[in-house]
């Protein structure tokens, strides 16, 4: 929940320490990154991530991030992982994303997880689950717990044909992402039910490794997304680098283009380039926002929030964020959020009120070209539902491209750090360039009592 009171909420529906956060974040990028797609320091100030929450993992990918000693290191402390937070926190801001990952968390013993996921919301954070998910295929009600005892809200469960490890002899001998389509059934049916039993919403995100074997895959994963956005509302496509303990030939070889046209195939869409924003450099991550429309007899459709040229919608998102960028509604909940809602508008009448009737005609011309009253009568008689969907690519390095030109000029905009023991890094420094090695043996010296594996 959001720490602000009422009162604070109409006063200040963007925090000053957004805006500062923001304006910090503009001021690195390059003048060739500072346009109307870049949405570091308009938006958002990226993501941060723990590092040695659980270094060992009970699957063996053919794509892993992690080194061949990672398996025999110990699990920081929880009062380590809790400094790591800390120090990400004046970073990612308020209601700033921190992902709870390392190798497989959900092998910590689950008192653990849940004291770490209370402690990242209790400093302002949005904690994210990343895990493979088969600790909740495993232990039945583990989910549930972790949603009413830790307050998780957002999960991320990663599900390809790199992994090695899975339960299920079905699994194991899958091939192509068209056969693990029924496993993703399985989990967004888990998430579903963990949604309805504990009262609580769950955001659910997936990620993919994406190699040159299973590209032609990234249609059929999007078309599953199309059908199970009520649950699933983030995709992150990671083309494999040759990171770590990836197998020898493995990474490289997919490129930006290729990943988002098979992205746009499994959508039906021929004009998503003309959506794409970016998050730093364009190289390391893209990113639709869209709405999946979903209709009772004409199925689902994906349309970008903002296009870019296409009438009347980016000028009204751009102006909305040019006056309010920064806005979130994640740690609130409902009263705090139609107030904030409020807020905007009284702060803000020409960028929120002002621009209400182009956007709603904008929109049911979208949602239903030549019918915009008949859309209109869908939504209000519940014959079409309207899911948010956020569609990602995230780039990694290998050293070779880190040694690059380009690589600095990436490295010199990331937006995903983590932090070791007093210094803090970007991911692609953690993985190509030996920080989390070099943080593994620290953790190694320590000697720590290991953890066991969690039941």
């Amino acid at each position: 929940m959001s720490d602000q009171t009422l009162l604070e909420v109409l006063r200040e529906p963007v925090l000053a320490e957004t805006r500062a956060n923001l304006a910090r974040s503009r001021a690195r990028l390059l003048p060739q990154f500072r346009t109307p797609q870049q949405m570091l320091g308009r938006q958002g100030n990226g993501c941060g991530a723990t590092i040695g929450a659980m270094p060992r993992c009970d699957f063996a990918c053919r794509g892993c991030y992690l080194g061949d000693e990672a398996n025999r290191i110990p699990a920081a402390s929880v009062e380590e992982v809790k400094a790591q937070m800390r120090a990400l926190r004046p970073l990612l801001g308020n209601a700033g994303n921190l992902q709870l990952t390392d190798g497989e968390v959900t092998l910590r013993p689950v008192g653990e997880i849940i004291e770490l996921l209370q402690y990242a919301s209790s400093l302002g954070l949005v904690p994210m689950l990343m895990t493979h998910g088969d600790s909740f295929r495993r232990q039945p009600g583990l989910l549930e717990r972790l949603v009413r005892e830790g307050g998780l809200r957002e999960v991320s469960i990663h599900v390809d044909t790199t992994q090695r490890g899975r339960r299920g002899d079905r699994w194991r001998a899958a091939r192509t992402e068209a056969e693990l389509n029924p496993l993703r059934d399985e989990f967004a049916a888990m998430l579903r039910a963990a949604a309805r039993t504990t009262g609580m919403p769950i955001r659910g995100a997936t990620t993919m490794t994406v190699t040159r074997e299973n590209l032609a895959g990234v249609p059929d994963v999007m078309r599953w997304l199309l059908r199970n956005a009520d649950v699933f509302r983030l995709v992150s496509f990671q083309p494999i680098a040759q990171v770590g303990r990836t197998e020898d030939g493995l990474g490289g070889g997919v490129t930006v283009d290729e990943l988002w046209e098979g992205i746009a195939r499994g959508l039906g869409s021929t004009d998503l380039a003309r959506a794409h924003q970016w998050l730093g450099h364009p190289g390391c991550n893209r990113f639709v926002h869209g709405v999946v429309a979903t209709h009772a007899s004409r199925g689902a459709r994906y349309l970008p929030v903002r296009v870019e040229g296409d009438g009347d919608g980016p000028r009204v998102v751009d102006e909305f964020l040019d006056r309010f960028g920064g806005v979130t509604f994640r740690r609130d909940g409902g009263v705090r959020r139609w107030l904030r809602a409020l807020a905007l508008a009284l702060h803000g009448p020409r960028a929120t009120l002002g621009n209400v009737p182009a956007f709603v005609r904008y929109w049911l011309r979208r949602l239903d070209p030549g019918h915009p009253w008949r859309a209109a009568s869908d939504l209000l008689r519940g014959r079409m539902q309207l899911q948010s969907l956020v569609v990602v690519s995230h780039h990694f390095m290998s050293p070779e491209e880190l040694a690059t030109p380009t690589g600095e000029e990436r490295l010199a905009h990331c937006v995903f750090h983590v932090h070791t023991r007093g210094e803090t890094m970007s991911m692609c420094e953690a993985n190509a360039r030996g920080g989390r090695t070099r943080y593994y043996e620290a953790l190694r010296n320590a000697e720590r009592p290991e953890h066991a594996l969690a039941p």
